[in-house]
């Protein structure tokens, strides 16, 4: 399959879906778990050494489990899809006419006639068989093939990153004020992340940064709540 874009000097922006989900949810999990891990200890005991050794803590097995999440879950993605792959070869390989009339059926479910449907089949099927199926009957591109290392190391870069700021924020608050300090601060990095996102991604501003900020928060006040209703710091 062909890596040339129609677009070299204006990709589209669903070529960065790859590592921009992973980088996403693991700032939006390293804000969000740290920050709610620094405001609970700090509840329970507001001494300043004892909230950055369980912030940082949290940031280093956060970014590993992360990492290792990531890398384990898209890999299986990508098992699959191989696996999908190596059918569609023995498949073509035993019984190309079947395949054929298949690849015919798609295109004429798009909308083309049975004449053009056949013509494009024919053609596509000369240049490359494989990669018409991949492409037409897997759903599958370089845009969209799992890669594990890359949403490894975006999911625990921007993990690492992103949970150092409610770290920050309590080491330079004064151990009166970690509490509203970290809590401030969490929900400004979690507007900065949905906008970053945003424009990272093409999409509109303000309805992202709300969706990251509300869910955010809100996650955050359901593990408050938890540890409210059972009489512990959380």
């Amino acid at each position: 399959m062909s890596d040339t874009s129609a677009h070299p000097d204006d990709p589209h922006y669903v070529n960065r879906t790859g590592w921009l989900r992973a980088a996403v949810l693991g700032a939006n999990d390293g804000i969000v778990s740290v920050s709610s891990l620094v405001v609970g200890v700090a509840a329970a005991d507001p001494t300043p050494r004892a909230v950055m050794i369980a912030g940082i803590a949290g940031l280093v097995a956060g970014a590993m489990s992360m990492a290792a999440g990531e890398y384990v879950s898209v890999s299986s993605q990508s098992d699959t899809e191989r696996a999908d792959i190596k059918r569609e070869k023995v498949a073509l390989a035993e019984m190309p006419e079947e395949e054929f009339a298949e690849l015919v059926e798609i295109y004429r479910e798009r909308g083309l006639s049975q004449a053009t449907a056949t013509k494009v089949a024919q053609e596509l099927t000369d240049k490359d068989a494989l990669a018409a199926h991949i492409r037409d009957e897997l759903g599958l591109s370089e845009v969209h093939t799992a890669n594990p290392l890359q949403a490894a190391l975006a999911s625990g870069a921007t993990f690492t990153v992103a949970a150092a700021i409610p770290v920050l924020a309590a080491f330079f608050a004064p151990a009166s004020a970690i509490i509203p300090t970290v809590l401030i601060v969490t929900v400004f990095a979690l507007a900065a992340l949905g906008a970053l996102g945003a424009t990272a991604g093409g999409a509109p501003l303000l309805p992202a940064t709300l969706r990251v900020v509300t869910w955010g928060v809100l996650a955050m006040a359901i593990t408050a709540a938890i540890g409210w209703l059972f009489g512990v710091s959380v």
